[in-house]
């Protein structure tokens, strides 16, 4: 396979067969849904105190020693450039993270906060999230350490062993369901999605509530996360992952070409994830960017359905075609402006990461309904739907996914057998976050639309997806209008 050397750097990609392999194999094998493999557990005989915490989910104990953990939103400004400028707590010493101590409890019978640990570790720890630091019932970005401050990759849960994890508390999403659910089916399709695993939380003492530990997107070794490696000695790397988000507050914003296309808000950022800023050299920087900047050239450019010219030999098609699919089913609108991740693995061709699906479904502030199609003039799409091919590829595909992972029946049962094996930790949690479901509250701006039980925001979301199916199904074939020689003529022709 030939690499081609990229940006004013000239960085070199050097692989070997040993690590080309793995990265192309089908993951579909490695997938392990959480309730599918549970096995029911022997009731519990201990004699418990009163208010004591007994759960056949596996539990996260974390102790910060007292120290509030930073990263809650405090205010927000606006500057000269409209840009949105976010300000968050911070730590005494002014860091966005402190330092604390994680047990993981998961044994065969039924867990308890005093019960023997699989892990025990010191971490790191902030508030994660955007819009989610305004919640009462926050996520939390954990990094694993050694004493001496060095990354500790341990398996949590089962998962892959790394030391960078997300533990994401549902809070909008009433169900409890929408990450878990779409991140799995997401990694049935594609070749990656995070896997993920449900917990209880306790927190200095006090129960949290029911939360969901989380991968990260970024490299990893042995098979985990995304097969990707940087040298910074040598400037060389095997692919990197970059996002596209609102007001991210990394440092530094790479500057692609699709920034000149105004297909990007004013605020939206696009950033390297991977390498971290320990590897990114501002040369590595650059020719990432350039990078990238190639791809959207060649596909915003006269010859973008070339075969030799144009965008198809930079992307995984496939992977842009699920991911736009199943972004469409879910009304994920976030899609290609918040939340995005896009990848370059070891063979040289983007592919699209599914990421956040709080908001997805109809749980968006505004009602989103489900009779349209929203994303085919997104960023990208709005030229990779111009191609007939791509098109009829997009069409054929969805009807594949509906005949099994999208099928109204794979849907109905995965949602009741997930509700199933979590059992009585809902009504813990409902019981933690109870006042989220007094009348009259709720974050959905149509008062009418927040669900007041468990039972109606399940209702809410399989009665969604069945509508949005099906309207789908009627109205799939008319995706072919982006690629009618009517549409594709303005973007073909050249000015004189």
């Amino acid at each position: 396979m030939r690499y081609k050397l990229v940006g004013a750097a000239a960085v070199a990609v050097s692989l070997t067969a040993a690590v080309l392999v793995p990265a192309l194999m089908p993951k579909e094998s490695r997938r392990v849904h959480q309730h599918q493999v549970y096995e029911e557990k022997a009731a519990c005989r201990r004699e418990h105190a009163v208010g004591e915490l007994c759960t056949h989910l596996p539990l996260v104990v974390i102790d910060t020693h007292g120290v509030e953990i930073p990263g809650k939103f405090l205010s927000k400004s606006i500057d000269e450039t409209g840009r949105v400028e976010r300000r968050y707590s911070r730590a005494a010493d002014g860091d966005t993270r402190i330092q604390a101590e994680m047990k993981v409890i998961d044994s065969q019978g039924y867990n308890h906060g005093d019960d023997e640990t699989v892990l025990d570790t010191d971490i790191r720890i902030r508030i994660r999230g955007r819009s989610s630091r305004y919640f009462e019932k926050s996520s939390f970005a954990i990094n694993l350490i050694n004493e001496d401050q060095t990354n500790n990759n341990q398996s949590v849960m089962g998962m892959d062993a790394h030391h960078e994890w997300v533990l994401y508390g549902p809070y909008l999403d009433k169900t409890d369901l929408r990450n878990y659910m779409l991140y799995n089916i997401s990694g049935e399709i594609m070749d990656y999605a995070p896997n993920v695993r449900y917990c209880e939380v306790i927190l200095n003492g006090q129960y949290q509530g029911l939360y969901v530990m989380t991968e990260s997107i970024t490299a990893g070794e042995d098979g985990s996360r995304l097969e990707l490696e940087v040298n910074k000695k040598y400037q060389t790397y095997t692919g990197y992952v970059a996002r596209i988000d609102q007001d991210y507050d990394r440092e530094g914003h790479a500057d692609t070409f699709t920034g000149y296309t105004h297909r990007r808000g004013s605020n939206v950022d696009f950033e390297i994830v991977y390498p971290g800023s320990s590897k990114l050299t501002p040369e590595l920087d650059r020719s990432i960017a350039q990078d990238f900047s190639d791809f959207e050239k060649a596909l915003y450019s006269y010859d973008f359905d070339s075969d030799t010219l144009g965008y198809n030999k930079y992307i995984d098609a496939e992977s842009f075609i699920d991911a736009f699919l199943i972004s469409e089913i879910t009304a994920n609108y976030d899609f290609g402006a918040l939340s995005t991740y896009v990848y370059k693995s070891t063979d040289n061709l983007l592919r699209v990461c599914m990421w956040d699906f709080n908001n997805s479904c109809d749980n968006f502030s505004q009602p989103v309904g489900w009779k349209s199609f929203e994303l085919d003039e997104t960023i990208w799409y709005v030229m990779l739907m111009r191609d007939e091919d791509f098109t009829d590829q997009m069409i054929k595909r969805y009807r594949a996914l509906r005949k099994k992972w999208f099928s109204d029946e794979y849907i109905a049962e995965y949602i009741d057998e997930t509700v199933a094996f979590l059992g009585d930790a809902v009504d813990r949690d409902r019981r933690r976050w109870e006042s989220t479901y007094a009348t009259g509250h709720g974050l959905l701006k149509d008062v009418s639309r927040n669900p007041q039980t468990y039972e109606e925001a399940l209702e809410q979301l399989k009665e969604y997806l069945r509508r949005r199916l099906e309207w789908m199904d009627e109205n799939i074939e008319s995706l072919r209008q982006n690629s009618a020689e009517s549409k594709v003529k303005k973007y073909s022709e050249i000015a004189n």
